[in-house]
């Protein structure tokens, strides 16, 4: 199994992306041999718009693939250390920083997103790093 943390970004594009994204967020969602890893963090990005504008479709699929997930890293002090530490290497932003920094505490083998495959989240060396991101044609 590989152990893999998921971006906030891959769970929405799942959801609202437009076909193509939407297929290649749910080919990672649906793989076997993947064990899902999210944080708390995640719940913080992908929860509360839905429920604001009551999208209770949009709701039922986050909390499904949310309590899916093999492993919850919650929010802690050596995750925040973390991402202090690789905000200030990298110059990535806080909430990725926080991300990252929760997939190496979980020890994943792979933090898989939606960005560009130019931001500095992809650059992280700590970490390895995928992007699904494929720009328009």
């Amino acid at each position: 199994m590989k152990k893999t943390y998921l971006d906030a970004n891959v769970l929405i594009a799942a959801f609202r992306g437009d076909e193509s994204i939407s297929r290649r967020a749910m080919e990672v969602l649906d793989d076997p041999r993947r064990e899902l890893v999210v944080s708390h963090f995640v719940q913080l990005e992908v929860l509360p718009k839905p429920t604001f504008h009551r999208r209770t479709e949009e709701i039922a699929f986050m909390k499904e693939i949310l309590e899916k997930a093999a492993e919850m890293v919650s929010c802690n002090p050596y995750v925040t250390e973390k991402a202090i530490e690789l905000a200030s290497l990298h110059d990535i932003t806080p909430m990725d920083a926080l991300h990252v920094g929760a997939g190496i505490i979980a020890n994943v083998d792979e933090f898989i997103t939606m960005e560009k495959p130019t931001k500095p989240i992809c650059r992280v060396s700590e970490i390895k790093v995928t992007s699904l991101y494929q720009g328009r044609k």
